[in-house]
C-alpha cells in the first residue's frame, strides 16, 4: 500500500537522479518521508528508469544486492533487494572509469548469468534458474550510493536503484554445468594487493538463489524475467572503496580476470 502520491514519487526520482548525474550526494530521503513502505520505494525505482528510457537509455540487466546472509540480518531483512543497470553505465573490461561522475564508488565482485527461458514466480527456485540459464559470466559492480556518507536505510537505497553505478562484465562466458557456483573461488585485488577473497556460497549460499527471488519479487508485481536477460546475483566480496589512481583486478576461478582503473 503506497503512502506517497505520484507527484512526490516522480519528485523524488528526479532528485535521486540529478544526484546521480551531477555526482552530488543528498541525504537519505526517508528523513524526509519517514512513513514511505516499500512499495513506495519501488515505485520511485520504477519512475527513475522511466526518467533514464525516458532519455533514449535502455536497460541492459537486472542486479540483486544485499545478498549476503550476514549484510541482511545486520539490516535487519529477510530478501534482498532488487535493481536494474542501463546501458550507459557499462565499461569495457580494461577500460577506465571517471571518478569526477561518480561520489564514492567502491567495488564488488559479481557471478553474473544470461538467460535461456524466461522465469516467473512465486515459487521459482534454484533448480529453475539453472534449467533456465544459458551461461555464467564474471563482472565487477562499481556502486555509488547518492547518500551523504553512506548513510541510509534499506528504503533509500531501493528508491536509488540499489546503488546502481557501473560495471565491466569481462573473463569468458562458461556453461553452468562446468561450474560449481557455491564453491567457485573470487580474489579481489586493488593496486596489487590482494583485499579481499570469497566464495560464490557467500551469496545466499548459492548465487542462483539470488535470481529466484527476484524472479518472486517480480512474480507478485505481475512481471517476470524475460529470456536473455543479464542478471547481477549480488556482491560475492564486500564493496571496497576505491578512488582516483586506483585498478582493480578479480580473478574468478574458471572464469577469468575483470579488471578497471579508477582515472
Amino acid at each position: 500500500m503506497s503512502t506517497l502520491d505520484k507527484s512526490e514519487v516522480t519528485r523524488l526520482a528526479e532528485l535521486l537522479e540529478a544526484a546521480e548525474l551531477q555526482a552530488r550526494d543528498v541525504t537519505k530521503i526517508t528523513d524526509d518521508y519517514p512513513g514511505m513502505d516499500w512499495d513506495d520505494a519501488y515505485a520511485i525505482q520504477e519512475a527513475l528508469r522511466g526518467l533514464k528510457e525516458g532519455r533514449g537509455h535502455k536497460i541492459v540487466g537486472l542486479k540483486a544486492g544485499l545478498t549476503s546472509f550476514a549484510k541482511m540480518k545486520q539490516m535487519g531483512v529477510t530478501s534482498p533487494v532488487f535493481g536494474f543497470v542501463a546501458d550507459y553505465m557499462a565499461r569495457p573490461d580494461g577500460g577506465d572509469i571517471e571518478t569526477s561522475q561518480l561520489i564514492h564508488p567502491k567495488v564488488e565482485a559479481e557471478i553474473c548469468i544470461v538467460t535461456k527461458a524466461p522465469l516467473k514466480g512465486p515459487g521459482c527456485h534454484v533448480a529453475s534458474v539453472m534449467a533456465a540459464t544459458d551461461f555464467v559470466v564474471p563482472a565487477v559492480e562499481v556502486i555509488d550510493s547518492r547518500y551523504r556518507d553512506f548513510k541510509f536505510d534499506l528504503k533509500s537505497v531501493i528508491a536509488d536503484n540499489t546503488s546502481a553505478s557501473r560495471f565491466v562484465i569481462g573473463g569468458r562466458m562458461r556453461d553452468l554445468a562446468e561450474l560449481d557456483l557455491r564453491t567457485l573461488g573470487v580474489v579481489l585485488e586493488k593496486n596489487g594487493e590482494v583485499v579481499s577473497m570469497a566464495a560464490g556460497a557467500a551469496v545466499l549460499g548459492h548465487p542462483l538463489a539470488a535470481v529466484a527471488m527476484l524472479a518472486n519479487h517480480l512474480g507478485a508485481r505481475g512481471q517476470e524475467i524475460p529470456a536473455g536477460t543479464f542478471i547481477m546475483t549480488g556482491g560475492v566480496t564486500e564493496a571496497i572503496a576505491v578512488e582516483k589512481g586506483d585498478s582493480v583486478a578479480v580473478r574468478f576461478q574458471d572464469l577469468g580476470t575483470v579488471s578497471m582503473r579508477f582515472v
